[in-house]
Order: C-alpha cells, then sequence, then structure tokens
C-alpha cells in the first residue's frame, strides 16, 4: 500500500496486539467502512496489508499542524496515547471505547479520565465509565455475514449430513464463554437427539488446556466424540463459513463484553441461544430470533436449546427473522457513522 500522506489522516486508531482478538476483529471490519467517511489510519502488528495502516513510528512523528484523534480501545493504546500527546507533544484528541462490563481497576479508571472523550458498547458498559459516554452498539458487515448461496454444498464440503441439526459456538475455548455449559447441556440431549452435532473453534491457550481436556475427557466417556468436535483455532474465512453452515448458535457465557457472535449468526440467518450477559438481551428478540436463559443456569440452557433442536421450522422462521433484524437495526454502516461523529466532535 502507498504512503499515506499526512494531510489525510484525521484518525489513527491503534491495534497494539498481535494475535486475533475481538478488539482487532473490530478494528479490521470498521476501518474499511469509516475509511470512506473520514482519513483514517490503523497502527500497530498483526493486521491485515490492505487495512489503511501507517507504522507506529510515524503515528508518533506526524506533524503538528492540526488536531487529530487517537482512538484506543485497550489500556495499553490509551497509556500511549498520553505519552504522544504530553510527552512527544503530538496533537492527538484521546477517545476510548470501553466494551467491559465491571469496575475498572484504579488505572484504568485514572486513564479514563485523561480522555478527551469516551464511547461504550453497551448502556452496561456506560454504566462502569463513571463519565459521560456515547452509547454505540456494535454492527456487522453484511457483506461478509450473510446466508451461503449454496448452504447445502457447503454443509457437505465441511462434512455435515444433510439431516445434521448443528450448533455452532465460536470464541477461545474457556470457562468466561460458558463451554463447560454447552458441553454439559448436550451430553443431556444428544442421546436422545441423533440428528444433532456441535462444533467449537476458538484458540485454547495454556491456561485453558486442562479444562479443555477434561471436558474432551467427558465426552470421550460419552461415546460422543464423533458429534461434538473442537476445531481449534481456524482462519477468518472459515469461521465465516460455519456461521454460514450451522443452524443454532449458542453464547452461554458467563460475562460478556459485548459479544458480537449471536450478532453475526443472525446476518447469516442463524438463531441464538444466549446468557443473560454483555449485550446480548439488546441483540436477541426473545422467541422471535433466539433465546435467552439465565447465566451458568444449565438446565435453562438445555431447555433452550432442545425447543430449537426439536423445531425445525420454528428455527429456520427465526433465523429468517435474525437476519432481517440485523439488517434494520445492527448494519456495520451505522456503527461507522456514529463514531465518525464523535470524531467529527472532537476535530471541530
Amino acid at each position: 500500500m502507498p504512503e499515506i500522506a499526512a494531510d489525510r489522516i484525521d484518525v489513527v486508531a491503534p491495534n497494539l496486539k498481535r494475535r486475533l482478538s475481538g478488539v482487532t476483529a473490530t478494528v479490521v471490519r470498521l476501518i474499511p467502512v469509516q475509511a470512506r467517511m473520514i482519513g483514517i489510519v490503523a497502527t500497530g502488528p498483526g493486521l491485515p496489508p490492505e487495512l489503511p495502516h501507517i507504522p507506529l513510528a510515524r503515528a508518533a512523528t506526524l506533524p503538528r499542524d492540526r488536531w487529530r484523534v487517537w482512538h484506543a480501545r485497550r489500556n495499553t493504546e490509551m497509556a500511549l496515547g498520553l505519552i504522544l500527546r504530553h510527552v512527544l507533544r503530538r496533537r492527538y484528541r484521546l477517545l476510548f471505547t470501553s466494551a467491559a462490563q465491571r469496575r475498572h481497576t484504579g488505572f484504568t479508571r485514572w486513564l479514563i479520565r485523561q480522555q478527551d472523550a469516551l464511547i461504550a458498547t453497551s448502556p452496561q458498559a456506560a454504566s462502569y465509565l463513571e463519565r459521560p459516554a456515547t452509547v454505540i452498539l456494535h454492527g456487522v458487515d453484511l457483506s461478509v455475514f450473510h446466508p451461503a448461496a449454496d448452504r447445502e454444498a457447503l454443509r457437505t464440503e465441511l462434512g455435515f449430513a444433510p439431516d445434521d441439526i448443528v450448533i455452532g459456538c465460536f470464541g477461545r475455548i474457556r470457562a468466561q464463554k460458558g463451554v463447560d455449559l454447552l458441553v454439559e447441556a448436550a451430553l443431556r440431549l444428544f442421546p436422545s437427539r441423533p440428528r444433532a452435532r456441535l462444533i467449537f473453534t476458538g484458540r485454547v491457550t495454556t491456561d485453558n488446556q486442562s479444562f479443555t481436556d477434561e471436558l474432551k475427557a467427558r465426552i470421550d466417556a460419552a461415546g460422543l466424540s464423533g458429534r461434538i468436535r473442537f476445531l481449534g483455532e481456524v482462519p477468518w474465512e472459515q469461521v465465516v463459513r460455519n456461521y454460514q453452515a450451522i443452524d443454532l448458535f449458542a453464547a452461554p457465557a458467563r460475562w460478556e463484553g459485548f459479544g458480537l457472535t449471536p450478532l453475526e449468526a443472525a446476518a447469516c440467518g442463524v438463531p441464538s441461544v444466549a446468557a443473560r450477559v454483555g449485550a446480548f438481551e439488546t441483540l436477541i428478540r426473545e422467541d422471535e430470533t433466539g433465546s435467552l436463559v439465565p447465566r451458568e443456569d444449565v438446565d435453562a440452557l438445555t431447555r433452550a436449546l432442545a425447543r430449537w433442536l426439536d423445531d425445525d421450522a420454528g428455527r429456520q422462521a427465526a433465523g429468517q427473522a435474525a437476519r432481517a433484524h440485523v439488517q434494520t437495526n445492527h448494519a456495520i454502516e451505522g456503527e461507522a457513522q456514529a463514531i465518525t461523529q464523535v470524531y467529527r466532535g472532537l476535530l471541530a
């Protein structure tokens, strides 16, 4: 990509984490849309080469001719923004987006107080900031997340039989995501529902390896290792294909910052069963586009999954309603426009 002229850069969005995470995914999906609205670039490691991007060294040496926005989404990025402004004397307005739904540490609260403006990804996240924030819900890129053109061929390619009912759960394999709750529900339901399948995708970190091994041992002991599978960390393109191939999405997290996965599933025409955490209550319409269950309630999770597993017509109707709901309320263009309005307010 050719070098981007300094006078075309209004916003710098740092990404100071090399491995794929929810925050990195947000940067990657938003910036191409925002770039049609304002001069925005990313900076940091591990980003796709096609993304508008400048090296960190250049972000630290942009001319002081005018104000720009430094849009942080992590503590490290807020701290770097302060260094750029107060030590290197760069003219950055500081903006932080928070998804966390918990009381912040003292250091994080101090960093937040230094920002010029705040965005929260849900009303719940805003309530923990102790300062006014603009609430902007995440959106989904409908040009990426959509039903497959030939779903039967895709399912065959991925190894599913025509009458399989496939549940998906995508994200890191750890207790926070409620993976163990979903496995327990599947162990209860699958013996009497031979069509049911469950796939997990996501990285297993070293500290979660024993947690995952114990779950796999339980699955093996139940004779269900062929129907409950851990696919590991897969390329982003494959995650999208998995969404397009499944019949039901499960998000039984114990806690969640925002929780974009049910929206991505909905955009692909798939209903969700999710815990009442994060923004899930805002994203899922009870009985219309999926079900909501109390957090850590494996009995309620089992009943909700059974309801959708046992109702082919209802599941398909809910998937269609979910797709329509996302198209109307959660397209990524709306999120990008709302964030860009915040940028323009800071630059004014």
